[in-house]
């Protein structure tokens, strides 16, 4: 193998695959990043084995070849290079990889790409569905934090996407909460089918395909275990994980008895002070939505938190409250997870009672709702 390429491309392609190098692994292979020079390209891949991701950059191939080797020492080392022409080579019946830039040279030792797992590839396959990069970046963002952090039901520690003509449905639910998104596919889905993908990797796709202003090409392998995505030259890999999601649509509540329309920064603001005092009380804050006596005056809402130890805190938000008088509570950390995702100016909180799961709508935008399940009050 002998290539030439230009450092900064290299660093940077070797930036973006070392997100999937196993940190922790007695497979020496998966420390690894494979270098596999083609004719007239270089790509590079690593895999923990639960994602995989691959970037080609542009080459001035001299003799094609594949070799592995230490990531963390070959991307350390091209980081340190000047932006100038580097070039790779192995000679033939060896494993060592030689980098020369300028006057700087090094040896790293490799392993034979044979040992390197074997990763698939979307290739010429008609992709399952097309998204807008940005537009499923977004979306992850408002679902991927309420998917649960533990394994101890593995399917919620998933997101599901479904796919269904030429619309793509998200949601993530953790026993306490959900989030559903849903977002238009640039052309219809070449069937309707539904998969979970582990949080942590849906994340990583959202956080190096955003980089790209392609359509993101998404395709299920026909036995549905994995996941594959192409962005430009950024290929992704991803396990699915076997099992059945819950009916999410059963669990959002068809009615509400009080609706409270809010200023969703002031009532982020009021969150996250109230917060702080509820850290010492299971982290309970307290929601008061109170009516309007006049047109004059729609109502308020009061964010309260109460600690024995750390003390007391409240806000008086100005509201539209529709319906009686109600209080609920609700996990201060949930509070604020929502209102940091969603975008709208005013959100919106339905309730039936103080101990029935509230929904929160972002005003003017019918593609996101999320559902959380309150707190028994009288902790607070």
């Amino acid at each position: 193998m002998e290539l030439r390429c230009q450092q900064a491309d290299l660093d940077q392609a070797l930036h973006l695959v070392s997100r999937a190098v196993a940190r922790r692994s007695t497979l020496p292979i998966l420390s690894n990043v494979l270098l596999d020079a083609t004719e007239s390209a270089l790509r590079l891949t690593a895999t923990n084995l639960e994602i995989a991701l691959s970037v080609s950059l542009p080459a001035e191939v001299r003799e094609t070849g594949q070799l592995s080797v230490r990531a963390d020492v070959f991307t350390d080392f091209v980081g340190s290079l000047p932006r100038q022409d580097v070039l790779l080579s192995a000679p033939s019946g060896t494993t060592d990889l030689r980098v020369t830039c300028g006057t700087s040279k090094a040896r790293i030792p490799g392993i034979p790409a044979e040992d390197f797992p074997t990763i698939a590839r979307i290739g010429d396959q008609p992709p399952t569905a097309l998204v807008d990069t940005q537009a499923l970046r977004d979306a992850v963002s408002q679902v991927v934090f309420a998917a649960a952090t533990d394994d101890s039901r593995p399917v919620l520690s998933g997101v599901l996407l479904e796919f269904r003509g030429d619309e793509l449905t998200l949601a993530a639910a953790d026993g306490f909460r959900l989030s559903v998104r849903t977002l238009a596919l640039q052309q219809p889905a070449a069937t309707d089918l539904a998969i979970i993908v582990p949080a942590k990797a849906l994340a990583e796709l959202a956080r190096v395909a955003g980089e790209s202003e392609e359509a993101l090409q998404l395709l299920v392998t026909p036995n549905r275990s994995q996941l594959l995505a192409r962005s430009g030259r950024l290929e992704f890999l991803s396990r699915l994980i076997d099992g059945t999601f819950p009916e999410f649509r059963q669990i959002i509540p068809r009615q509400w008895k009080t609706r409270v329309t809010v200023d969703r920064e002031a009532f982020l603001a009021a969150a996250r002070r109230a917060k702080i005092f509820a850290q010492s009380n299971n982290e309970v804050v307290k929601l008061q939505f109170v009516p309007g006596d006049s047109e004059l005056d729609p109502g308020s809402m009061v964010v309260s938190a109460h600690a024995a130890d750390a003390g007391d805190a409240e806000d008086v938000l100005p509201a539209r409250v529709e319906g009686p008088q109600a209080t609920i509570a609700f996990n201060g950390r949930y509070l604020t997870d929502v209102l940091s995702v969603t975008k709208a100016a005013e959100i919106t909180i339905e309730m039936t009672s103080s101990n029935a799961a509230g929904v929160f709508r972002p005003v003017g935008d019918e593609t996101f709702l999320h559902v959380v399940m309150p707190m028994v009050i009288g902790t607070a």
